[in-house]
């Protein structure tokens, strides 16, 4: 949480808080359109336009959507992952995150050749990687891993909530009721894989939500849809062909982040390193 009291900061009406993001989006679009982001921006949209490029769930969109109906994963596989930074932008675009918070991000891991290991994330991985000159030694090895909210089975950050804002849907996303949080930040500690912070306009709990409002209307998340090499992929369970059910049912090696914790994910990793884990 922010070192400021609750006293000492500036409450908003939600009128306010609205406007106020609203004026934060703009600036972030014409920065976009402007070329601030151009490396990644040619992957997620052409400039000027409205909206990503519409991807459609199989079997959602077109009737009305049944809770019990669906069961949905994420996978993403770190093989393809190129670290260009674009479901960083898309992600960016989706909710106006804030400035130095993340809903999504890459890390990038390089491997030097007596082993040791190497970790950064600059700016979320939002402008892509440049290469490191401050590593002295040679590298053998590199590869880059997104991260994002692993809408946990059992999952620690609704379990701590004191008010019942930090809740699960019938359908399985564990998703934050605003008007509900307090923003005490208990789910932000408890989160073993550090995908909470406290907005800093709202003064609530925010995370990645693998675009709820989207999935609702038979869309991909906008990370996914913006994904350039496909490195990520969702899908539902309970339809055995869809591509989500086939590659969980593949002989491929497939790895959760941190299983010794329990919360069983529903965010898999293909290719995931020991480093990773």
């Amino acid at each position: 949480m922010s070192s400021n009291s609750a006293a000492s900061r500036k409450v908003l009406t939600k009128d306010e808080a609205r406007a106020l993001i609203d004026r934060d989006r703009r600036s972030f679009i014409k920065k976009v359109i402007g070329g601030v982001f151009a490396g990644s921006l040619l992957m997620v949209l052409e400039a000027g336009s409205g909206e990503l490029p519409p991807a459609q769930l199989p079997g959602v969109r077109g009737r009305e959507y049944g809770f019990a109906d669906h069961r949905f994963a994420f996978v993403v596989d770190i093989n393809r992952c190129i670290g260009c930074g674009s479901c960083c932008v898309a992600d960016k675009r989706e909710y106006n995150v804030p400035d130095h918070a993340y809903r999504t991000w890459i890390e990038r891991y390089l491997i030097a050749e007596d082993g040791e290991v190497f970790v950064d994330s600059p700016d979320g991985g939002l402008h892509g990687f440049k290469p490191r000159t401050d590593i002295d030694k040679p590298i053998r090895d590199g590869f880059f891993v997104p991260k994002l909210c692993n809408m946990c089975k059992d999952a620690p950050c609704v379990q701590v909530c004191p008010v019942g804002a930090t809740f699960k849907t019938p359908d399985g996303f564990v998703l934050i009721d605003y008007e509900r949080c307090v923003g005490c930040a208990y789910c932000v500690q408890a989160c073993p894989y550090a995908v909470r912070y406290i907005h800093p306009v709202l003064h609530t709990a925010d995370k990645c939500t693998w675009c709820y409002h989207r999935v609702r209307r038979g869309l991909l998340p906008a990370c996914v849809n913006a994904c350039p090499t496909k490195a990520r992929k969702f899908g539902d369970l309970n339809d055995p062909d869809s591509e989500i059910s086939k590659i969980l049912r593949s002989p491929e090696i497939i790895t959760v982040l941190k299983k010794e914790m329990g919360t069983a994910p529903n965010l898999y990793y293909l290719g995931a390193r020991q480093e990773v884990m």
